[in-house]
């Protein structure tokens, strides 16, 4: 294994003691942290939760009672499966209902409507599961001709911006990410004659992004068109 505080190979001198030491202990570090923080983070979580969650659960259903230990990670458990029944629930016609209700006497409040609002939008786009994904991977040539970039094609463009754009043909909508961090970009509409759709998946072209061009899947060429059949 390398590390950044491996002597070179072509040092012939022999490092005093204290220099060695600092090697190690710097390498140790490299090694250490990463999985230090890590479970850290973990056990800070799962005591947080525990500490949230716990005092709501009624007094007979907590395993201290039984064990006479208190778990960690126990509230997890019990978060978890609450949430699961809420959310069957939720997915049901009167579960429905109740959240189109309370929704509706939140649009009356001012300011709890702002925050619902905002939570709302972050919740469903980090946790909610849609049905709809990136169709395909494709080249355009963006920010100019003949230059060439990276797009996800998403659909084709509908209402006012397919009614009003000057082009005779379909138009397409492709997100072109940012490099490394492709949950960044640009939403463009481009003609479907423009756009060359790409052979490789939508997971291997997200790996050519964020690696800057350093990752090609099956060492094949991505930014040549696809062979023709």
């Amino acid at each position: 294994m390398n590390t950044p505080f491996d002597e070179e190979p072509h040092h012939h001198r022999r490092p005093g003691l204290f220099a060695g030491l600092r090697a190690s202990f710097l390498t140790g570090i490299v090694v250490i942290a990463p999985v230090g923080l890590t479970l850290w983070l973990l056990w800070t979580v799962v005591g947080w939760f525990d500490s949230f969650v716990l005092p709501l659960v009624p007094h007979q259903f907590q395993p201290e009672e039984y064990i006479g230990i208190n778990l960690r990670g126990v509230g997890v458990i019990f978060f978890l499966i609450f949430t699961i029944i809420v959310g069957w629930i939720a997915k049901g016609l009167i579960g429905r209902s109740l959240i189109h209700f309370a929704e509706g006497l939140v649009d009356r409040m001012p300011v709890v409507r702002s925050i619902y609002s905002g939570i709302k939008q972050i919740s469903e786009t980090v946790f909610a599961q849609t049905e709809r994904s990136f169709e395909k991977a494709c080249l355009i040539q963006y920010p100019r001709r003949g230059i060439w970039a990276i797009g996800f094609v998403s659909t084709d463009a509908k209402g006012e911006v397919a009614d009003r754009a000057e082009t005779g043909g379909n138009l397409v909508s492709v997100f072109v990410p940012t490099t490394p961090n492709p949950t960044s970009g640009f939403l463009l509409f481009f003609p479907e004659e423009d756009i060359i759709y790409l052979d490789m998946s939508i997971e291997d072209a997200a790996k050519l992004v964020i690696s800057a061009g350093l990752v090609y899947p099956n060492d094949k060429d991505p930014l040549s068109p696809p062979d023709e059949e």
